[in-house]
């Protein structure tokens, strides 16, 4: 699934001066390693039902096995340790070395001698962690995913002498010591550096399946269709505290949903919540809802978050229709997209708006392969679209009692006209400022 930059930044991947993004919410890295591979993962998306769907069993293992992953020691600072030791230069140790000689190389050469010591503790952490992590995954049915990993780790691994690793990080014989640092400094180096970086993929990989328990996300089900589909069932945005959940199905013959409500009666949360549902759904993650069934995108296109650029001159306005015609031309391939638009055309005069807004829906809902869901506060333009029977019109409701707002959060069938503008210009007490100027 194709996404670019602006859908990105629209669905809250990363963290912004306001906000905590996706990324940092998700993130259980236990390694800085970790993060910078989970962070591809997640601004990734998978290509294919059958790589989505492997990741998915992947991740479905590590969580049936969270407390035993959990219990690994490898810890930043282990690899960390261990990157340095392979850095830093010290005192060549010989070849053979005796009790004798290690001796003296512990009590004349000191500093090294315990760079080495310290290192092989963490070495030794580092590579009986991987011993049990492969035994664990080898005991698991069949994934190609982790089958490959535990391949690439236990080619490393299959040595007599790390098979023969001791149990107790803490060697005191200086020959012990010397001749295992030898080992690992002269013999097993780059070996070693590649199994760091397996660790950094399971991390990642513990990270994404951590995320999913903890927040009791679920895994998609897939269609494989040539017409879009998407039924999400309780979806919840996963960085709104105490959300409420909403449900939402499209498909060919009802591929566009016309949204309206209030300021503030949670059109651009649900829209931001689908996105983040689709996006993490193609990541191969389970998604922030009770269920969902949807069929493979080719793309994801938001239309948000729209800024006037004053260095090029170009107006708000004017941005929000190179947005749309960027997405007509995308979308103009045929293949399936999701298509989430916030709020069309707010940078010109209502009537404008209503003209233009009304012009690019009924172009939108031609394009049956693709799904759409639009938000507007133009709830007078309906009654031109009702002769469509593709698009379905939800709202989300705003009550007002004593002049207090009521918020629902849930999301209804129909075309809301609320209209509260003016009445929350009152209660932050504008009118009255105003009044006595």
């Amino acid at each position: 699934m194709q996404v670019d930059k602006i859908t990105l930044q629209d669905i809250g991947l990363f963290d912004n001066e306001e906000h905590k993004g996706l990324l940092s919410h998700l993130n259980f890295c236990k390694t800085n390693g970790g993060f910078e591979i989970f962070t591809q993962f997640l601004k990734t998306p998978l290509t294919s039902i059958q790589k989505i769907e492997d990741r998915q069993a992947a991740l479905a293992i590590y969580i049936e096995n969270l407390s035993a992953i959990e219990s690994m020691t490898i810890s930043n600072g282990t690899t960390l340790v261990i990157e340095k030791f392979f850095e830093t230069p010290i005192k060549k140790i010989p070849t053979q070395i005796s009790l004798t000689g290690a001796y003296w190389y512990q009590f004349w050469d000191k500093a090294d001698y315990s760079i080495v010591q310290y290192s092989l503790e963490h070495l030794i952490v580092f590579m009986n962690n991987l011993k049990a992590w492969c035994l664990l995954m080898n005991e698991k049915k069949h994934n190609p995913i982790l089958n490959k990993l535990v391949a690439a780790i236990q080619q490393q691994l299959d040595q007599p002498f790390i098979e023969n690793l001791p149990t107790n990080a803490k060697i005191k014989n200086p020959q012990k010591v010397l001749q295992m640092g030898y080992f690992f400094l002269y013999h097993f180096k780059n070996q070693t550096r590649e199994l760091i970086q397996d660790f950094y993929t399971i991390d990642a990989y513990y990270s994404m399946a951590k995320a999913i328990d903890a927040y009791h996300f679920n895994f998609p089900t897939w269609i494989s269709s040539n017409h879009p589909v998407l039924e999400v069932i309780d979806a919840k945005h996963p960085l709104v505290a105490s959300p409420i959940s909403n449900s939402a199905t499209l498909n060919s013959t009802s591929n566009f949903m016309f949204l309206t409500g209030a300021n503030m009666a949670g059109k651009s949360t649900f829209i931001k919540t689908i996105g983040n549902v689709v996006y993490l759904s193609h990541i191969g993650m389970g998604a922030p809802a009770k269920k969902v069934t949807l069929s493979l995108f080719d793309g994801l296109i938001t239309n948000l978050t729209i800024a006037d650029n004053i260095v090029k001159g170009e107006s708000y306005f004017y941005n929000e229709v190179q947005r749309i015609k960027n997405t007509v031309v995308k979308i103009s391939d045929g293949k399936k997209y999701c298509v989430l638009i916030d709020e069309l055309f707010k940078g010109t005069n209502i009537q404008d708006a209503m003209k233009c807004s009304i012009q690019v829906i009924e172009g939108l809902q031609k394009q049956k392969k693709s799904l759409f869901i639009l938000s507007t506060h133009l709830y007078e333009i309906s009654d031109a679209l009702k002769k469509y029977t593709n698009i379905q019109f939800s709202y989300f409701e705003t009550q007002v009692k004593d002049k207090e707002l009521v918020f629902h959060y849930t999301l209804q069938k129909g075309v809301s006209e609320d209209r509260i503008g003016y009445l929350i210009l009152e209660r932050e007490g504008v009118v009255d400022l105003l009044n006595k100027l």
